[in-house]
């Protein structure tokens, strides 16, 4: 990497600035780096932060986020460890990042560094990018594994519409809440009947009632009732495959005089998806050759979703999910080594020598 670019003081003062609630002062402190280090970046109409090197193909794009979740956790260092909201989720990943794209100076082909707002809401800014790449690396914490596959993450509901009456006199009514019986069963049966099979690495795909609600007098029949569900998927399980195949086999269970409806969660992106990645693709073999270690999964779902149907996804970076006492990121005790902020870097740098 270049010996100007001070990896560990630029993650400092990442995890130093706020970016839980607004990005700008952020997306500010990565722009002026840049241009400081000679790169004139671009911030598009939905925020992305994107700046290139070199041209032609092949293309390989470089991607994280500079958003956190709240609530912001003041940095400390005790060591070789730094506490703080985003440590490493994930800026102890966009700190890597950043460090192999200022080393790199592509031979032939183009680099991209493509860093979006807004991951841990609705990820607006991964939703509009069109960038055309050989292969992506998402920043995100990895512990230094290349993670070649993670599962996909769909929300909806399930809408019960029956007849209100008396209680004294229920059968003269629907209740849709005891309708709800029937909903719970089909989540259970759905993946023995129509869902998609077990996968090799991920396991098998999960379907969750989270919440319930319904009824409004405890002296009347419930006409209406809806339960919320999360949906973890596995390839090659798509938002249009569950979404068709839970309603009607929702519908097959639930009483015909009670009406159902499944509903996506309203977001105007679309869900992030399950994935795959080829072992052998180019951009997963590089990551490994330069110290990434065995392919494997990801356990949380990512924007890398957006990207993979595009083009070998790989999500890599320093940190953990979670260590043995417990969670780590988007937690209180949220932390990064150094060493593996510098480790990281070093690999990123590596792979991109070998790419492009």
């Amino acid at each position: 990497m270049t010996d100007s670019f001070d990896l560990l003081g630029f993650h400092k003062r990442a995890v130093q600035t706020p970016s839980h609630e607004d990005v700008g002062e952020m997306r500010e402190l990565l722009v002026g780096t840049l241009r400081e280090h000679g790169v004139d970046p671009e911030v598009d109409d939905s925020g992305n932060v994107l700046a290139s090197k070199g041209r032609g193909r092949p293309h390989f794009v470089l991607n994280t986020h500079i958003d956190t979740v709240t609530p912001h956790v003041e940095f400390s260092r005790d060591g070789d460890v730094v506490e703080g909201r985003g440590a490493c989720d994930a800026k102890g990943p966009l700190a890597a990042l950043l460090a192999g794209f200022l080393a790199i100076e592509p031979e032939e082909g183009r680099v991209t560094l493509a860093i979006t707002p807004d991951e841990e809401t609705d990820s607006m800014g991964a939703a509009a990018l069109d960038l055309a790449a050989d292969g992506y690396v998402v920043g995100e914490p990895t512990d230094l594994g290349a993670c070649t596959s993670a599962r996909g993450r769909f929300q909806g509901t399930v809408e019960l519409t029956g007849e209100g009456a008396h209680a004294a006199e229920p059968g003269s009514g629907a209740n849709a809440v005891a309708a709800a019986e029937s909903v719970l069963e089909a989540m259970r049966t759905y993946d023995a009947a129509r869902g998609a099979a077990e996968h090799p690495d991920l396991g098998p795909p999960t379907l969750t009632p989270t919440r319930i609600a319904g009824g409004d007098a405890a002296n009347r029949v419930p006409d209406e009732c809806t339960i919320t569900f999360d949906r973890r998927t596995v390839p090659p399980e798509t938002q249009t495959d569950f979404f068709e195949g839970f309603a009607a086999h929702v519908r097959e269970g639930v009483p015909a005089h009670v009406d159902v409806a499944v509903e996506p969660a309203e977001r105007e992106t679309p869900f992030l998806e399950a994935f795959d990645t080829p072992a052998d693709s180019a951009v997963a073999e590089a990551l490994v050759d330069a110290g990434a270690g065995t392919p494997r999964p990801f356990g949380a779902a990512t924007e890398a979703s957006y990207f993979a149907d595009d083009a070998p996804t790989v999500v890599f970076g320093p940190g953990v999910l979670a260590d043995d006492e417990g969670p780590v990121a988007h937690s209180q005790r949220e932390y990064v080594r150094r060493s593996d902020v510098e480790r990281a870097a070093e690999i990123v740098t590596d792979a991109l020598h070998s790419l492009v």
